[in-house]
């Protein structure tokens, strides 16, 4: 499997992105539809450049490929000189083709993200002026979108609240969401790999404890996903996908931290959501996508697939007798190179397949949300555990 992943990192995914760079206006072409007509004049999603950032500055670290530390420097000029609003701070939603902000909204997991990316740029280019920038958006974050039970959603230009039609679905309007703490944590965790500072482990801390107390279900052995300003669940949601990528990422940060009452903490939370995900929503080789109400979409997506095979192998390596998650993982990463992956020349992985494996026309192959970050992710991480035997590849 870990041959299968370099290749299909080195082959299919860094030059599929690579070509996707617009060396005239800044930044990656926004979108890339269905029938593989790239739109140039489409919106730059902020998040997009974002983690398209972190894949390349990540790459670079893991394959030491000069080249791949210029197209991170390419998303890094885009991020800073025209993501960033220089007069009331942070990073606006989407830019236009050519720069200009054209959603000027200011999201907590927007902010979260470039935090993400700017670490791991830190981390492969030395380039102090990244972790600056990290750093002052790290303090926003804890300045304008905390409050005093958790982190806001969305803001309008100048922080003042805004509602989250951005980050709520299925029919409600959150006010806090798994999706987006997680996201913070995520960033918090790459930032204090970076530089190990003791306010920034004390805010990681604090966010383990919500998503131990507040966002985990032990009755139902799952997350809530959509919240009020209280912490009380908007809906009988169960997203699978989230679900096994929060068992990895909170593990993940938990060693980072090397704090072994948090460890001992989470341990139960990792587990139990690794185990209910595989015995719910592993079907067919590969995962579904949610349960609402009751009812499974049985729609498999490309995050979803990605997350699994890394969710499940991270299982396996914290309890090696339970060797169901490793078969899974490598169950589920030969289900996405026979299924997900689109085998046309100049594209990528498809958004999503039906239950019988068929492609959904129509769903395209870039926007503002489908991006290198869980696929690319998904390559590395496999990579760096399976060749040094265990252990976050994010760790190194």
């Amino acid at each position: 499997m870990v041959q299968e992943m370099e290749k299909h990192l080195r082959e299919k995914l860094i030059p599929f992105w690579e070509g996707l760079a617009d060396w005239q206006n800044g930044g990656f072409y926004g979108y890339l539809g269905y029938e593989l007509k790239l739109e140039r004049q489409a919106v730059k999603g902020c998040i997009l450049n974002s983690r398209i950032l972190w894949f390349f500055s990540h790459a670079y670290r893991m394959l030491k490929q000069e080249s791949l530390l210029v197209y991170a420097e390419h998303a890094f000029l885009f991020l800073r000189d025209s993501c960033l609003d220089k007069k009331f701070g942070g990073v606006y939603w989407a830019m236009t083709w050519d720069g200009k902000a054209c959603d000027e909204t200011k999201h907590t997991y927007s902010q979260a993200f470039a935090v993400y990316a700017l670490s791991s740029y830190y981390m492969a280019s030395g380039r102090k002026e990244a972790l600056e920038l990290a750093y002052g958006l790290y303090g926003l974050i804890e300045e304008r979108c905390r409050d005093g039970n958790g982190y806001g959603e969305a803001f309008g230009r100048e922080f003042r609240p805004a509602s989250n039609e951005k980050l709520s679905e299925n029919g409600v309007m959150a006010a806090r969401t798994m999706n987006t703490l997680l996201h913070v944590f995520e960033a918090y965790t790459e930032l204090y790999r970076a530089d190990h500072r003791a306010d920034v482990a004390d805010k990681m801390r604090e966010i383990l404890d919500v998503f131990a107390d507040k966002v985990y279900n032990p009755g139902k052995r799952r997350q809530e996903v959509f919240f009020d300003e209280g912490w009380n669940s908007l809906i009988d949601l169960h997203s699978y996908g989230h679900d096994i990528e929060a068992s990895w990422l909170l593990d993940r940060g938990c060693q980072v931290l090397g704090d072994k009452a948090y460890i001992q903490k989470l341990e139960p939370v990792v587990l139990a959501l690794a185990k209910e995900v595989y015995q719910r929503a592993y079907r067919d080789h590969s995962l579904m996508n949610e349960c609402e109400n009751g009812v499974d979409d049985t729609d498999r997506i490309w995050w979803v697939q990605a997350e699994a095979v890394v969710g499940f192998l991270n299982a396996w390596e914290k309890w090696p007798d339970k060797r169901c998650f490793l078969e899974a993982s490598e169950d589920i990463w030969g289900y996405i190179s026979r299924v997900a992956v689109d085998p046309r020349d100049g594209s990528e992985w498809f958004w999503r397949v039906d239950e019988s494996g068929k492609p959904v026309e129509g769903e395209p192959i870039v926007e503002p949300w489908k991006c290198p970050y869980h696929n690319g992710r998904m390559c590395m991480e496999v990579m760096g555990r399976m060749r040094r035997g265990g252990g976050s590849a994010a760790e190194g």
